[in-house]
């Protein structure tokens, strides 16, 4: 059993470390999280080295990580975050600007949980932390098909996307292909005439036999392997 921070109780309040190298920006988003009974910031950090040392220290369940930062960036800190030992279920949220951070795709691949633009709405960012914090990934499915389709497109000639794919049934596949193209559990059991739980089920084994930490690295395989394409 796993160490890290664990999905934090219904009735405790989600922990955040900010991580932005921008003093408005953090200020910023402590002012809109922490007017939330449910949500608090309990850290901030100015670069990613920062970002590793206070999430060690504090033991986030959230951390909303930018990715371009001083002395480590964002992508860098995420990777030694989610390869330290004890913060495992750490999960983190990368803010970036639209169509700018060609880096979104290695930073799900570094183990970020999922990916929010800076210019979203408060309601939309309290939304991705909840939904971060209860161990699901946040793709929202048009933005994140364009840009890990671009970003994946020069990447997957290179997979041996069959001998990857061999260790899944036909229905994992399939199920695959669905998590790739952003639909939710119940979006696939409606899709495949499953209910919601056996869908659950099914993304839950393809995510062991993948070795895929959350449905964000789910994504990343499925258009690695072109199991689903930019375009689709």
């Amino acid at each position: 059993m796993n160490a890290g921070a664990a999905t934090p109780p219904a009735n405790a309040p989600i922990k955040v470390l900010v991580a932005d190298d921008e003093r408005l920006v953090r200020s910023g988003l402590k002012l809109l999280i922490d007017v939330e009974d449910d949500v608090t910031v309990v850290g901030e950090a100015t670069n990613g080295a920062e970002a590793v040392e206070r999430a060690r220290a504090v033991r986030p369940d959230v951390v909303l990580m930018d990715i371009r930062m001083p002395r480590l960036d964002g992508i860098q800190a995420t990777a030694q975050i989610t390869e330290t030992r004890g913060l495992e279920r750490v999960r983190i949220l990368i803010l970036t600007t639209y169509d700018t951070d060609a880096h979104v795709f290695d930073a799900l691949q570094a183990g970020a949980s999922g990916f929010l633009l800076k210019d979203a709405g408060p309601a939309e960012l309290l939304h991705a932390i909840r939904v971060i914090a209860a161990g699901e990934a946040l793709l929202a499915p048009r933005i994140t098909r364009r840009l890990i389709g671009q970003f994946t497109a020069r990447r997957t000639a290179a997979q041996a996307a069959e001998d990857r794919l061999a260790v899944l049934t036909e229905r994992e596949r399939e199920v695959l292909g669905l998590v790739g193209q952003g639909l939710s559990n119940d979006e696939i059991g409606a899709e495949l005439h499953l209910s919601p739980a056996t869908a659950r089920t099914h993304v839950s084994r393809a995510m062991v036999k993948l070795g895929a930490r959350d449905r964000a690295q789910l994504v990343v395989i499925a258009y690695q392997t072109g199991l689903v394409t930019p375009d689709c």
